[in-house]
């Protein structure tokens, strides 16, 4: 099954958000994917912060859960071993939301790229549960993956094909998110979600945008931009 097919026929929820996650901004957004999974824990990943204090990152998912009266269970998912290992790709199996945390979208993508864990983040989401990732978490779900060190492209995880995201859109260096435009592939569409907002694809299999900010997509020329509870019209 080709990753576009996977994620068409998914059952859950998948969020990609700008970046800051676990704000005052994200409020409503994290609010809307508790709900839809009925989660009462939330699994987070700080796996591409393993060299930023992925520590500090746990500490600060638990105080915002905290915050909306969930718990949240870390896996510590730091390097190629870990997602690997198979107490941590059991500790994800039952989980009904998974947050990908920020950090280095390079990192990440070579830690998970055809590892157990990464099989098992899609079959949950396939199955009805939901994947949030932010920042870099979101960067590497999609294919093209827009390269950090400079706004060219390289390959990503695939989660949703032909799809490229860039975080961060609205206050990024306006020649990386020039560069990114530039050199998109006529059969991808660009991204940009800006920081406290998600591009989200709900079981119903409508994208929408949710947040404070806006999704901003880039496609053979036209540029178009979406708000909070719009539909975003992706055609992939």
């Amino acid at each position: 099954m080709t990753p576009m097919t996977a994620a068409s026929k998914a059952l859950g929820t998948l969020a990609l958000l700008g970046g800051g996650e676990w704000q005052d901004g994200c409020r409503p957004i994290d609010e809307y994917l508790l709900e839809v999974s009925g989660a009462s824990e939330v699994v987070v990943l700080p796996t591409a912060a393993a060299f930023e204090r992925s520590d500090l990152v746990v500490e600060r998912a638990v105080a915002w859960f905290e915050g909306l009266g969930v718990t949240v269970r870390p896996v510590m998912v730091l390097n190629r071993r870990d997602a690997q290992n198979d107490v941590n790709v059991k500790a994800i199996k039952s989980a009904a939301f998974v947050y990908l945390s920020d950090g280095s979208p390079l990192h990440l993508r070579s830690v998970l790229k055809e590892s157990s864990l990464l099989s098992v983040l899609v079959a949950g989401y396939r199955n009805g549960g939901v994947l949030a990732a932010s920042g870099a978490g979101a960067t590497v779900l999609g294919d093209p993956m827009v390269d950090p060190r400079g706004g060219a492209y390289t390959v990503g995880l695939g989660v949703v094909s032909n799809l490229a995201i860039f975080p961060y859109h609205g206050s990024a260096a306006d020649h990386l998110r020039q560069r990114s435009i530039e050199l998109l592939a006529d059969d991808a569409i660009l991204a940009g979600v800006d920081e406290h907002t998600a591009l989200l694809r709900p079981p119903e299999d409508h994208w929408r945008a949710i947040g404070a900010g806006a999704v901003t997509l880039y496609s053979e020329g036209h540029v178009d931009s979406y708000h909070d509870s719009e539909i975003v019209t992706l055609k992939m």
